[in-house]
C-alpha cells in the first residue's frame, strides 16, 4: 500500500510539473499547436492533449484555427485566454503607493495611486484595501485571482515578512498576517522586494531581444537596489538581502547613510543624492528647493541648464563606479537600469559606459550591455503583479 501511494503521489507531481511546463511554453511561444508542444517537451501526444484539455477547461488557454500555407490542414493553435483571471498589484514606497490590475499576460488594465502613510502600517494597508476595491469597481473586476506587493526593503517572501524597510519605518513587520485578514478571499498573496520584483517583471515581460538568463536589474530611486537573476531565477540570499547593492561602500569615511555606515553607493548615485548636489550647486538660487524632484532636474537639463547637466553627468560617474563593481562580482550578461534616471539616459549613460570600460574588465576585451528597462509600466508595479502571475503559471493548479 505504501508503494502504491508513493507511485500515485509521484505521478501527480510529474503531471503537475508537465502542466506548468506546457502552460509556460504556451505563454512564451504562443500561438502554437499541440504537435509543436509535444515536440518541444518530448512528451507523448496523449499526455499533451490531456493536459491541454484541462487548461482549456480551466479557461487558461484557448484553441483556434490558424492559416498556414505550408500544411494541408489548418492547425489548431493554442494561446493564453485573457479576461478570465486577474491579479492586483500594490507597490509601496515611502512617498507614494501605486496600484494596478493586470491580466495574466502582464497587460495592465488600470492604475491608481495614493500618498503613503506607513507609520501606522495596519491602518495604511486598510486604506490600500479600499483603494484597490475602488480600482476593481472602476474596471468592473469582480474577483482577483492573486495579489502581489512590492516593497522597498528586505523582504522574506516565503513567510511574508518585511524584515527591514528603513524608508517606511518597518522592521520585522508580519505583513502576511495583515493582508490575509484584509483579503481573505484571494488565494494567491505574494510579497517581494521592489528591485527583485522589477527584475522578475523584466524577465517575464521585457521586450529586449537579449538572453536574460543571467542579468542584474538595477533600480534607482530614493535608494538603490537590485534584482540578480542567475539561470532564470531571482537570487534571494540567506537573509533575503541579496541585491542590496546601494549599501556597498564607495568611499570609506564618506557621507553618513541611513544604514548607519559611511560612503554607501546610494549616498552618491541615488535620486536623493542627485537632488542634493543640484541644490548645493544652485547655492540658494532656487525658489522652493524642498519640493525639488529628480524629474525637475532632468527637465532642466533638457532645457539647457548647465548645472543640471553637470550634476546628472556626475551621477552617471557614480553609477558607473557601482556598476563596475557589480560586473566584477556578478559577471552578468546584461545590466538593466530602471527608475526616473533613465529619462536622462543621454546624459548619464556616456559617463557610465566610460567608467565601466576603465574599471570593470582589467583590460580584457569584453562587452556587457547596459540598457534602460524595456518596460512601459513602472517595473516595481508590474513586478508586484508578476509575483502573483508567476504563481498561476508555476503552481500546481488554480483552486476553484
Amino acid at each position: 500500500m505504501k508503494t502504491e501511494n508513493v507511485i500515485s503521489g509521484n505521478s501527480k507531481v510529474v503531471r503537475n510539473i508537465n502542466r506548468s511546463m506546457i502552460l509556460n511554453i504556451i505563454r512564451n511561444k504562443q500561438p502554437l499547436s499541440r504537435t509543436k508542444i509535444a515536440r518541444m517537451t518530448r512528451l507523448n501526444k496523449s499526455t499533451v492533449s490531456s493536459i491541454v484539455a484541462e487548461l482549456i477547461n480551466e479557461e487558461l488557454v484557448f484553441e483556434q484555427k490558424t492559416s498556414d500555407p505550408n500544411v494541408g490542414r489548418n492547425p489548431l493553435d493554442l494561446s493564453l485566454k485573457l479576461g478570465k483571471y486577474f491579479v492586483g498589484a500594490i507597490s509601496i514606497d515611502a512617498a507614494l503607493t501605486r496600484f494596478a490590475i493586470a491580466d495574466i499576460d502582464g497587460s495592465v488594465l488600470g492604475t491608481s495611486s495614493i500618498d503613503s502613510e506607513p507609520k501606522k502600517p495596519v491602518e495604511f494597508l486598510e486604506r490600500c484595501r479600499t483603494e484597490l476595491d475602488m480600482l476593481c469597481e472602476q474596471l468592473n473586476i469582480k474577483n482577483l485571482e492573486g495579489l502581489g506587493f512590492s516593497i522597498a526593503g528586505i523582504v522574506d517572501s516565503k513567510n511574508l515578512i518585511v524584515n527591514f524597510a528603513p524608508n517606511l519605518g518597518w522592521e520585522d513587520f508580519d505583513i502576511g498576517k495583515v493582508i490575509k485578514e484584509l483579503w481573505p478571499n484571494i488565494g494567491i498573496l505574494a510579497v517581494g522586494n521592489d528591485a527583485k520584483c522589477s527584475a522578475m517583471a523584466e524577465l517575464w515581460f521585457g521586450t529586449h531581444k537579449l538572453n536574460l538568463s543571467n542579468f542584474v536589474f538595477l533600480q534607482i530611486g530614493p535608494g538603490i537596489g537590485s534584482g540578480i537573476v542567475v539561470e532564470n531565477k531571482i537570487l534571494d540570499g540567506e537573509l533575503h538581502a541579496s541585491g542590496e547593492v546601494g549599501h556597498m561602500v564607495l568611499y570609506e569615511g564618506g557621507e553618513l547613510c541611513i544604514c548607519g555606515n559611511h560612503g554607501c553607493w546610494e549616498r552618491y548615485a541615488s535620486d536623493r543624492a542627485t537632488v542634493k548636489r543640484y541644490i548645493a550647486r544652485k547655492n540658494g538660487l532656487l525658489d522652493n528647493p524642498t519640493n525639488l524632484k529628480i524629474d525637475d532636474i532632468i527637465e532642466a537639463a533638457k532645457n539647457n541648464d548647465g548645472i543640471a547637466r553637470e550634476v546628472l553627468t556626475q551621477t552617471g560617474y557614480y553609477l558607473g563606479l557601482g556598476i563596475a563593481n557589480i560586473i566584477k562580482f556578478i559577471d552578468p550578461h546584461v545590466i538593466i537600469v530602471g527608475g526616473r534616471i533613465i529619462q536622462a539616459w543621454d546624459f548619464v549613460y556616456p559617463e557610465i559606459n566610460d567608467v565601466v570600460k576603465k574599471r570593470a574588465f582589467y583590460g580584457k576585451r569584453r562587452v556587457i550591455s547596459i540598457l534602460p528597462t524595456s518596460l512601459q509600466i513602472r517595473p516595481r508595479l508590474l513586478g508586484a503583479a508578476t509575483l502573483a502571475i508567476k504563481v498561476i503559471f508555476d503552481d500546481y493548479k488554480i483552486m476553484f
